[in-house]
């Protein structure tokens, strides 16, 4: 969204910079006997994109949910702006996800609301005023290109429009980590690609730590390859061979973690299943 004013106060990261925005430390779960996550241990910094691979049900949007503290572990210890989710109770967490904005698969619109009222609704339910509700939700929609749908209703847009809805949503409280769940799921490429672009366009404009499970290489890669030019106000390819250093990768499988590192380690991996997955 649009960049910090001046009189907005500092975010948790500018005011513990060298500490990590989520940690995981050897956290497990398991779900009717099965286990879904086994010793997750990783870091995401503050500024830093992180893409969360893997196959089908192999748990990516369990661990969103562990992050939002909608679900607790069996297991280890998960900490967001350096605040243990285990010991904090039911407010507390209300509290935290304030600063978390979450991008939910299918987008997640209320169908009784309209396009405004979907965007301002965490804005509604802390009493700010219509004339800021309104500020903000033009401010919002204006980003994701879709200021002209603000009377409209879900059902009215395509899914694209309704995933840009979603976006503009998780965004419009400014907040200091956003967790997307396959923002591309079910899209065809062309408006994946559109999708993706705008989680680039918040990732360079606003810095915002993120976490984005993926079911896309396309869209991993495209994340890890481009940068939106605030001057020129446009999408640019990098020259190749260079990658975008803020973003990098995670991937899971059976359970585990088993990668944890930067683009180019990614396509260089040889373990077996990345290798295979990859191609």
């Amino acid at each position: 969204m649009a960049e910090a004013t001046e009189e907005k106060k500092k975010s948790w990261h500018e005011e513990h910079p060298d500490e990590p925005v989520i940690v995981f430390e050897n956290v497990s779960l398991s779900s009717a006997g099965h286990t879904v996550l086994d010793d997750i241990s990783f870091q995401l910094k503050g500024g830093e994109t992180r893409i969360l691979l893997g196959p089908a049900g192999v748990g990516k949007s369990v661990l969103l949910k562990l992050a939002n503290g909608l679900i607790r572990p069996d297991s280890g210890t998960i900490k967001v702006f350096g605040e243990d989710l285990s010991t904090l109770a039911e407010q507390d967490l209300f509290r935290l996800r304030a600063d978390i904005g979450m991008v939910f698969q299918e987008g997640a619109l209320f169908d009784s609301l309209t396009v405004r009222d979907n965007v301002a609704y965490r804005l509604n339910e802390d009493h700010v005023s219509e004339e800021e509700v309104d500020r903000r939700v033009r401010e919002a929609l204006r980003f994701v290109e879709l200021e002209d749908t603000i009377d409209k209703f879900p059902s009215q847009l395509s899914g694209g429009m309704r995933r840009r809805v979603s976006i503009a949503r998780a965004i419009i409280s400014s907040p200091q980590l956003l967790l997307y769940d396959s923002p591309t799921g079910g899209l065809d490429p062309i408006t994946s690609t559109t999708i993706i672009e705008l989680v680039i366009k918040q990732r360079d404009v606003s810095g915002t730590s993120a976490l984005l499970v993926s079911h896309r290489l396309q869209d991993a890669f495209t994340l890890a390859t481009h940068r939106f030019n605030k001057e020129a106000s446009k999408m640019e390819k990098l020259p190749k061979g260079e990658v975008e250093a803020s973003t990098t990768f995670l991937m899971l499988h059976n359970g585990k973690l088993i990668f944890d590192g930067s683009t180019m380690d990614l396509v260089h991996s040889e373990d077996p299943f990345i290798r295979e997955y990859l191609a």
